[in-house]
């Protein structure tokens, strides 16, 4: 009982190595204190718990911080004991509860605007051609990451899926161009360069407007909103190159080759292609 209220017998102990039989003196490398704490046994989810705590210097994200000891961390986890395991909360854990949350929710969206083009177009295919040109818009946000550098977190994935709606509803617009001059009796192939023409102007308008908004918070947000800004930046970049450009390829590929959507030719095409002159065969006299 001596030995445990007083911290003398304490300051005499030697530490021993695992590799060697030898042992160096407590003092040498740690500091005893007397410190007065109520004992307790922390539990996690009704388990024996140790935590070990650690927080990055200012300006680092956790997860540049967990990445490098990732690898070791995972080679203690396979070499534990049985009945011990090792799990990583804080950031990452809710990082990862919030992917999975926001993919549930992305999920009812995305059935959702199916839902809602499929009752605009009265037509099951062309929804699936409004997503065909929308993921394109991913590539755009991964590869402006990498450019500067920023890690991929939640918040660049939320910037990812929160243009999703952006960009459908430029395909949807282009669409109405289209439909619209099918309606005034053009053909096909004249269509669809004319929507992509009369719907440049708005769209690269509101595209340069967003993106030029987005600089200052990017350069100036900090951490937390560096990642969100330059996924918005490079998505809307791309995907309005994807979406005036890809958009009315996979359109004439969906009419013409698949013959998924049907283009019926009005009464002007039909009249211009009767009034077209038949050509005449011309055979030398024998």
């Amino acid at each position: 009982m001596l030995e445990r209220k007083q911290l003398g017998p304490s300051e005499n102990l030697s530490a021993h190595f695992s590799q060697q039989n030898t042992g160096v003196p407590l003092l040498s490398i740690a500091t005893v204190r007397n410190i007065l704490e109520t004992g307790r046994i922390r539990r996690r989810e009704h388990f024996r718990t140790i935590s070990v705590l650690c927080f990055p210097a200012p300006g680092v994200l956790a997860s540049e911080a967990l990445g490098p000891a990732q690898s070791k961390l995972d080679a203690l986890k396979r070499n534990l004991p049985p009945g011990y395991q090792l799990e990583i909360a804080g950031e990452q854990a809710k990082q990862i509860d919030g992917f999975i949350n926001l993919a549930v929710v992305l999920l009812i969206s995305l059935v959702g605007i199916y839902l809602a083009l499929l009752i605009q177009f009265n037509n099951a295919i062309k929804p699936l051609l409004v997503f065909a040109a929308a993921h394109y818009g991913a590539i755009g946000a991964l590869i402006a990451l990498a450019a500067t550098h920023t890690p991929f977190g939640f918040m660049a994935f939320l910037g990812v899926a929160s243009l999703i709606g952006v960009i459908v509803s430029h395909v949807i617009v282009l669409f109405d161009f289209i439909e619209e001059m099918q309606e005034k009796g053009e053909p096909l192939e004249r269509a669809l360069p004319d929507a992509g023409i009369e719907r440049i102007r708005p769209v690269m308008i509101t595209v340069s407007a967003t993106i030029l908004s987005l600089f200052p918070l990017a350069l100036e947000g900090g951490p937390l909103w560096k990642p969100l800004c330059y996924a918005q930046i490079g998505r809307l970049a791309v995907a309005t190159f994807i979406t005036l450009l890809l958009v009315p390829v996979f359109y004439s590929i969906f009419v013409l080759d698949l013959k998924w959507i049907k283009w019926e030719t009005t009464e002007r095409e039909q009249e211009t292609a009767d009034a077209e002159p038949a050509g005449a065969e011309l055979h030398p006299a024998s």
